[in-house]
Parts: C-alpha cells; sequence; structure tokens
C-alpha cells in the first residue's frame, strides 16, 4: 500500500483505475475500503480512484491524541498531491464531507469537483450533538449495545425491515468492530466546525442530502448547501449509510455530476 507523510504522520492509500483523480474520503470509524471498496468499479474505468484512510482508520494512526478537521484535511490535500497529475475530483461522505469542504476551502488548486454526502456544517445544532453525546456514552457503556443502536440509527426503517430478523441479527455480527480510531472520530463529529470555511470553496459543488437521515438530518446537509454559493442539491431516499442502503443511485448521482462535461459522455 503507498503511504506519503505529513507533519509526521504516514498516510495510507490506495489507488485503482486509470484517469484524472477521484479521491473518496470516508466517515466516521470506517476505513475506505470498508466504505467505498464496493463502489470503486463503477468509477475506475474513467478515475483513479483514491482512497484514503485518514488518522484514526485503517493503518494511518497519526497523530495520536484529539484530531481536528485541519488535521484530517491536511492529510487528504497531501495524498491527492502525491497521488494524482493535477486537480481531483473530491467525495467525501459524512465525517469525509467535513473534512472534504476543508481541503477544497483551504487547497484550491487540488480541487477540480466536489461532492459532499451527508456533511454538516458546525457543532450548532441541539439534536445532533445530543446523538453523538449519546454514542460516546453508549460506546463506553456497552459496546454491543453501541453497535445494535448504530444499526437503527445509521439505517433506514424499510431497509432495516426488510433484512428481517435474520438479517438483521447477521448484519450486527458483521458490523465493523469498535476502535480507538473510531472514537477519536466521534469526539471530532462534535466538535467539527467548519462554518467559516464553506464561503471560501469556490469549484463546482454538490451536495447529497438523504430523506430518512436520522444521524445527519437533511436539514442540517441543506444547510451545508446554503453556504457555499453556487452548490447544487440532491436528495436520496435512504438512511445515513446510503453507500450500502442505496448504492446504485448514489454512484448514478455523483456520476452524472462528474461526467457532466461534454469531453466525459
Amino acid at each position: 500500500m503507498p503511504t506519503t507523510t505529513v507533519d509526521g504522520a504516514t498516510v495510507h492509500y490506495t489507488t485503482t483505475g486509470a484517469g484524472p483523480g477521484l479521491v473518496m474520503v470516508a466517515g466516521t470509524g470506517l476505513d475506505s475500503q470498508i466504505n467505498y471498496g464496493h463502489l470503486v468499479p463503477a468509477f475506475a474505468e474513467r478515475r483513479t480512484v483514491v482512497l484514503p484512510d485518514y488518522a484514526g482508520s485503517g493503518a494511518t494512526v497519526e497523530p495520536s491524541g484529539p484530531l481536528e478537521v485541519d488535521v484530517l484535511a491536511g492529510q487528504i490535500a497531501a495524498v491527492a498531491e502525491r497521488s494524482a497529475d493535477g486537480p481531483v475530483d473530491l467525495l467525501g461522505y459524512s465525517l469525509g464531507a467535513v473534512v472534504a469542504a476543508a481541503v477544497a476551502a483551504t487547497h484550491t488548486h487540488l480541487v477540480r469537483r466536489l461532492v459532499l454526502v451527508a456533511g454538516w456544517p458546525g457543532p450548532d445544532d441541539a439534536r445532533q450533538q445530543l446523538a453523538f453525546d449519546l454514542w460516546q456514552r453508549l460506546e463506553r457503556t456497552d459496546h454491543e449495545l453501541f453497535t445494535r443502536f448504530l444499526q437503527l440509527s445509521c439505517l433506514s426503517a424499510p431497509f432495516l425491515s426488510s433484512l428481517g430478523e435474520q438479517g438483521i441479527a447477521q448484519l450486527i455480527a458483521g458490523a465493523p468492530p469498535i476502535t480507538e480510531g473510531m472514537r477519536r472520530h466521534i469526539d471530532l463529529d462534535g466538535r467539527a466546525d467548519i462554518r467559516e470555511l464553506l464561503p471560501k470553496i469556490t469549484c463546482p459543488t454538490l451536495v447529497i442530502g438523504l430523506t430518512r437521515d436520522q444521524v445527519v438530518p437533511v436539514e442540517q446537509v441543506r444547510r451545508l448547501h446554503d453556504a457555499i454559493a453556487g452548490s447544487r442539491f440532491a436528495e436520496i431516499d435512504s438512511g445515513h449509510l446510503v453507500v450500502f442502503e442505496r448504492p446504485a443511485e448514489l454512484v448514478a448521482t455523483v456520476q452524472d455530476f462528474l461526467f457532466e462535461d461534454a469531453t466525459e459522455r
């Protein structure tokens, strides 16, 4: 696995495909392969798909201690510069959307197009703060209970019901283990604030909200959209884990935006 070094941290990433770079930034507690591995083939014929693991995910552990958005954004920017020639398309999901937005705002020369899925602007929503606080308290109290609550809150009611009791049991049994990195990500979820950065984003941007999202309600995502001048908004009828619940619709929505130039058709 290739790596790059930034501020003493060794950042791991993979590349697949050919063409301009597409850097896909994962969400809380998920390494990039778990988050996006099943989506890579849909983009690899037209893009060099880059899957970075920022601190707290995969094999990337530095720096130690509490994480900050600017640190993770610096790691993603370093991977984008190392792995691709010229500006990249940048896609971020959940916490990864927050980080991707920070990259686009502070490294404008690196980003050709930006896609933000289920991101939020800052820690000023009382309901969302309640949710992140509950995550931390549950995780400290009972790992299994926390895992069950994550499935209940991250997937939509229709999707979970369609799995049946056996399917839900298999889902819980196969859930990724809780890691120290995930704990660090959850801590950052409750503190991340990019409100002052959003007006600095100048590249074409698509913001995607999720109708049934109980983690980042679609109203929060609309606030993100409203703060980015000229951005577009799309909505998918899914819970928070759209990458697993509605992957085909997510891919189609992203492809329509990234490949809309006449030269891409």
